[in-house]
């Protein structure tokens, strides 16, 4: 063991510990495609057969600074989900099947309990999106980040055959709008919640035990709740039914985010009293007074994903989603005209 690295910040030894403790955790998500275990220099995954013009989907993403309530509530076993949903979600929408996933986690001090924690939610994600978390690097970074803090991304891949990709071509005037309910904020917009809540305060711990009327948890158990993640309902949709077009509804909510799955000529019309808008945006809307604007351009306001599917099919999917567990409303419609989202 380098005495001089672990006086410098490093402890060599805590990596093999949290190596160790997070093994169990990742050897649950492997699938038959996995041909390497953990600890290799590369993670490796044989594609198989089945395809007939195999297509692969990439995404990448982080938690962004809801890793703050993490640190606050010193709560880390969920945050991992988030950074797998906000990734998988994303390669889904265009039909895509994840294969797995690798992590990327920065952080202050090596605690390797904590580390494992981290990881189990990373492989509770990667278990709901059927994908395998085949590597990943933890990097401590001592005088970088605080020894109390840490950074999370990470990288998915899945595939789709070529003809069978979701692209938002056949989407048509007259296509009705489904929405999917989320779990809650998921991983968007946390700078604007933690200035409404003010949770950069000295007492932000106190803040987070707050149990606001109508809530029924703590705004800390509310605001941490993980990314809801949706690949194998969508798939399930997708093979049984059909969908024109998928949108994740993430950073820039409803008027970034639907018009992505739209061709140029067409925007779509969405109801706001269609679907049921959880407690939290409320809460969040009294506190801080922001504009209907604002609340729809930042968040996802209960709806995580939209599809765009034939007329005919809507009741089908909303029925068959249903009995996947999702609840789902028919929101709105495309509608020919200029880009864009206009709420009714």
């Amino acid at each position: 063991m380098s005495t001089a690295y672990k006086a410098a910040g490093v402890d060599v030894e805590a990596g093999y510990e949290a190596v160790k403790l997070m093994k169990e955790h990742v050897n649950k998500t492997f699938t038959p495609g996995v041909l390497s275990g953990l600890g290799g220099f590369g993670g490796l995954f044989e594609l198989g057969k089945g395809y007939q013009n195999p297509v692969l989907v990439s995404g990448t993403d982080g938690v962004g600074t809801k890793l703050r309530l993490a640190f606050l509530m010193d709560k880390h076993d969920t945050i991992g989900q988030d950074c797998v949903a906000m990734c998988a979600n994303d390669i889904a929408c265009s039909g895509a099947k994840p294969l797995f996933f690798l992590d990327y986690l920065a952080v202050g001090k090596n605690v390797p309990t904590r580390i494992a924690e981290i990881v189990k939610g990373v492989a509770d994600g990667c278990l709901q999106a059927g994908a395998a978390l085949i590597g990943g690097e933890t990097a401590e970074m001592p005088g970088f980040y605080d020894v109390d803090e840490y950074d999370l991304a990470g990288f998915c891949v899945g595939v789709v055959d070529k003809d069978k990709i979701v692209d938002g071509s056949k989407t048509k005037e007259g296509d009705a709008l489904i929405g999917i309910a989320s779990s809650g904020v998921h991983s968007n917009g946390y700078s604007l919640v933690r200035r409404i809540f003010n949770l950069d305060a000295p007492n932000a711990k106190e803040r987070l035990a707050e149990v606001p009327q109508g809530l029924g948890c703590s705004l800390g158990e509310a605001l941490l709740t993980p990314t809801k993640i949706y690949v194998k309902s969508l798939l399930s949709v997708i093979e049984n039914i059909g969908i024109h077009a998928v949108s994740h509804i993430t950073g820039g909510g409803f008027y970034e985010n639907i018009p992505r799955m739209l061709p140029e000529g067409l925007c779509a019309k969405v109801e706001k009293g269609s679907f049921e808008t959880p407690a939290i945006f409320k809460l969040m809307e009294e506190r801080a007074g922001l504009s209907e604007r604002d609340l729809f351009n930042t968040f996802n306001m209960g709806i995580g994903l939209v599809l765009a599917v034939d007329k005919q099919k809507a009741d089908q999917v909303v029925n068959h989603l249903a009995t996947l567990g999702e609840k789902a409303w028919v929101i709105g419609e495309v509608q020919k005209g200029e880009a864009g989202v206009t709420l009714l």
